[in-house]
């Protein structure tokens, strides 16, 4: 089944990316429509948009692999190296549960804290002497609020993948250590750390892979006019392009989407290379 749902889903639509070299027209079908070649490439890269919302996507997309990439690390070693069993349970309970919130919901969450009138934030903002400020209004605090939720939401999920690597650790090492002397601290960075650093990699090299991919529904959702110039990246650009619109134009959205892809492939190969350079550890 899983190798079915592979063919069925990834590859056979595959057959449906050359319609980014030709005039689509659905009546006329994939076939019965004319080979234009690489012109909607060269539009897109010569689009005044294109600038705009590839700089948007790979800034939004490093930030977001910068922050996100280390918290779940640093949250399962300290979950690792703490004794109180219920308080560690807890506080994996309660990590993890934001994993299971919809994007919708999410961002509806977002609106309502960060709400002008009535939201939280603006509301402690007040209270502190401040003045009120709509959030969804500027670029940076699009780009803050979209990247810190992701950490929010994810951070719990992505620990139990180090703590299911750290279990995996020798105790023999730990006894040893122990009896040679050792503290906590340093346990953790020549033993634990040494430990998760191959999946680490792995999960390393798999983000950079979807640089290009970030999450469509909400940066779609949490988008606005005011904040537009800072949120509108290649995913949302290529809807609003094939679906958005009364003059859908799915050879140019299906142009975006397959450069898309390209980057990614190209980034995933290079990492991967510097991975087997510097470790052992890689993808293939």
């Amino acid at each position: 089944m899983p190798l079915a749902w592979l063919i069925i889903f990834k590859y056979i639509p595959m057959y449906g990316t050359q319609i980014a070299f030709r005039d689509f027209r659905a009546n006329l079908g994939i076939w019965g429509s004319k080979w234009i070649g690489l012109k909607n490439f060269r539009e897109f890269f010569s689009n005044y948009m294109f600038a705009r919302i590839l700089r948007n996507t790979l800034y939004i997309s490093f930030y977001q692999l910068l922050v996100t990439f280390p918290f779940p690390i640093i949250l399962a070693l300290a979950l690792n190296n703490t004794r109180h069993q219920r308080f560690k349970k807890t506080v994996q309970m309660v990590t993890y549960m934001p994993h299971f919130i919809s994007t919708v919901v999410l961002v509806g969450m977002i609106l309502q804290f960060t709400n002008p009138h009535v939201g939280i934030f603006n509301r402690i903002i007040v209270a502190l002497g401040g003045e009120a400020r709509d959030f969804m209004a500027y670029g940076n605090d699009f780009r803050q609020l979209y990247v810190w939720s992701e950490v929010w939401q994810n951070c719990g999920w992505g620990t139990i993948i180090y703590l299911a690597a750290l279990a995996n650790s020798d105790m023999e090492l730990h006894e040893a250590a122990m009896i040679d002397g050792a503290n906590r601290w340093q346990r953790v960075i020549y033993i634990d750390i040494p430990t998760i650093i191959p999946t680490a990699t792995i999960l390393l090299i798999m983000n950079t892979g979807k640089i290009m991919s970030i999450g469509f529904e909400k940066a779609f959702l949490m988008q606005n006019l005011m904040n537009i110039e800072a949120s509108e990246i290649i995913a949302t650009y290529a809807y609003k392009v094939g679906l958005g619109s009364a003059a859908s134009d799915f050879s140019y959205s299906t142009t975006i989407s397959l450069f898309n892809s390209v980057v990614n492939m190209i980034l995933i190969l290079i990492v991967n290379k510097i991975a087997s350079k510097w470790s052992q550890v890689t993808l293939w």
